[in-house]
């Protein structure tokens, strides 16, 4: 296909069937740059009401480096993969420390900066500096596999270097940003993953996985990793109205975030064996055992239960404080620390939140 007549086509569709978003109103890339971090493997529906918060309690890039790292979390808190949050402050306070509060305006430039790969600096480079650049996502990847019949794996290096040459070859040197977003919009609402639109398709009569039946096998992408699951049990301590909890460090999921103690187990085991096992908590009294929680990250599952317990003295427990850095929390400080959701979600429905309004 004519690379001019396929920007054509896919810039008149987009100019009919776009959805009418916040970012797509504006060229600063402020805007555009938080957009995208926010959306990266998240549904528009889920992500607008972040993109809003962001904007509202960080209106510019100086005001978002010069927040606290655990409101940035916190307002974060429920999007998952917080390593982008934790990017996203970095790159605010480099920007504002060696830029003088301005982004570089182009896609080498922006890639030197944290948490920003070639996907976010070509939206930024090419939406607000119109430079001529590809952006290629997951949308770009099906759009293109399947209306060129592209077979190559989209998740070994050498076939998104190869998508990424094809997709550069197709920008239009006019309208780069017109054209990025038209495409992604048209993989997002058009060619889906389930189920495109074929018959009322502006390539039906070009596309090659149409006239193949190839919809369902383009683009090709190597199997996910096994998921691997981990049993978490969760305790739950409280004394005086106030919650134990402690900082998640680096080296696993969630670093940055607030959780109770944890023990980690092999498999599923009874609160009263698992608590006998431990010598620190032969004081614990067992108030309630939660439901199982099962929670999916990228390639793990929770399951969690949460063993809510009471205790006498706070000095039973200070050789476990002092060692496993745990603090005392009231309700209304818990309900501000940055969680995980599957905790925030434990102390929603268990009701702790709607007691802290009252405490």
């Amino acid at each position: 296909m004519d690379k001019r007549l396929f920007a054509k086509k896919i810039i008149d569709w987009y100019e009919q069937n776009k959805r009418i978003l916040p970012w797509r109103s504006t060229k600063d890339p402020y805007e555009i740059w938080l957009s995208e971090i926010i959306l990266q493997q998240t549904r528009i529906a889920q992500g607008l009401p972040y993109y809003q918060i962001f904007v509202k309690n960080f209106p510019d890039v100086k005001s978002l480096a010069a927040a606290k790292p655990d409101k940035v979390l916190r307002l974060w808190q429920g999007l998952g993969y917080y390593s982008r949050a934790r990017n996203l402050h970095a790159c605010a306070k480099q920007i504002v420390k060696t830029l003088n509060g301005k982004f570089p305006s182009t896609f080498e430039e922006l890639k030197k900066l944290p948490g920003i790969g070639d996907y976010t600096a070509a939206a930024i480079a090419s939406i607000s500096f119109n430079e001529q650049v590809a952006v290629v996502d997951g949308n770009v990847f099906r759009v293109l596999a399947r209306v060129f019949g592209i077979d190559k794996d989209i998740v070994s290096g050498a076939g998104k270097k190869y998508f990424f040459k094809i997709a550069n070859e197709l920008v239009p040197k006019d309208s780069p940003d017109i054209f990025n977003q038209a495409v992604m919009e048209f993989g997002a609402l058009h060619c889906t993953p389930q189920n495109p639109k074929c018959e009322s398709c502006p390539f039906e009569r070009s596309c090659v996985a149409n006239a193949r039946g190839l919809q369902k096998l383009l683009p090709v992408k190597t199997p996910k990793q096994k998921i691997r699951k981990r049993y978490f049990n969760y305790v739950v301590i409280t004394h005086r109205g106030k919650l134990l909890m402690r900082k998640r460090n680096a080296g696993d999921i969630w670093n940055g975030l607030y959780d109770f103690y944890l023990i980690e187990t092999k498999k599923s085991i009874k609160p009263v064996t698992l608590l006998k096992q431990e010598v620190k908590f032969n004081k614990l009294v067992i108030e309630e055992v939660s439901m199982v929680y099962k929670h999916i990250l990228s390639h793990q599952q929770l399951i969690t239960r949460f063993i809510l317990c009471s205790i006498e003295s706070m000095e039973d427990l200070q050789p476990l404080m002092n060692k496993d850095s745990l603090k005392f929390y009231s309700l209304p400080q818990v309900e501000k620390l940055p969680k995980p959701i599957l905790v925030n979600r434990f102390l929603m429905e268990s009701g702790y939140f709607r007691l802290a309004a009252n405490f």
